[in-house]
């Protein structure tokens, strides 16, 4: 009898934190899938192909052939696709109500706080074409407010929503690995420190980090940079 063989997922990506997020996420739960490189950079997200997939334009994107009732189905935001890997295969995200809520309370804070304000500092700080004191200092303090917030929980458990590894850490570990380019001192968050070294010593987390897509490689069938 021949072995079932489970079809892989498409992963629509690119070295992003978000990106990351995808990828990361894939290698923890084991599950098999193949990179499809949305070259952000050369104005790929805009081709009428991927957004077919991503209405929004953004990456990353999974297309699980095997999704609810053995349908695919297409899943775009990052925070939604680990929720949907994390239920597919029962990891990273506790069924007991109290903690699950805890994971998706700092889910949340991640989406709606860390990442937009980061994103923020990115810019201003490294990709504005004019650089804006103002602006600078007011979201380089903005995100240190939040690595406070972070240090704190981060005090109080080992891991972001308790004592063990949730989408909650792997949510917000992509976004906090770029702190230098933040303007921030991780001296300031021993807490915070610890936490990324652990996160990092995890091989899927290293896998899923190393995964780059090649930028002269065309991004895949039927899509065009």
């Amino acid at each position: 009898m021949s072995a079932v063989t489970t079809p892989p997922i498409d992963l629509y990506y690119w070295t992003t934190p978000n990106g990351w997020k995808a990828s990361i996420m894939l290698e923890e739960c084991g599950l098999p899938y193949r990179m499809v490189p949305i070259n952000i950079g050369k104005g790929a997200q805009a081709a009428p192909e991927f957004l077919a997939v991503s209405p929004h334009g953004k990456i990353p994107v999974i297309v699980d052939p095997d999704g609810p009732g053995g349908a695919p189905i297409t899943v775009h935001e990052s925070n939604a696709i680990l929720q949907y890997l994390a239920r597919k295969t029962g990891l990273l995200y506790p069924a007991e109500e109290r903690a699950r809520i805890a994971v998706d309370i700092w889910l949340f804070w991640q989406a709606a706080n860390f990442g937009p304000t980061l994103g923020q500092t990115h810019h201003f700080r490294i990709y504005a074409s004019e650089k804006i004191p103002y602006a600078i200092e007011r979201f380089t303090a903005a995100t240190a407010r939040l690595y406070q917030a972070l240090d704190a929980q981060l005090g109080r458990h080992a891991h972001v929503a308790g004592d063990a590894c949730t989408i909650a850490d792997i949510a917000i570990l992509p976004w906090a690995k770029l702190w230098e380019r933040q303007g921030q001192d991780l001296a300031a968050f021993p807490n915070v420190a610890a936490w990324l070294e652990r996160m990092k010593a995890r091989p899927a987390v290293q896998r899923g980090f190393r995964l780059k897509p090649d930028p002269e490689v065309p991004p895949g069938p039927g899509l065009r940079a």
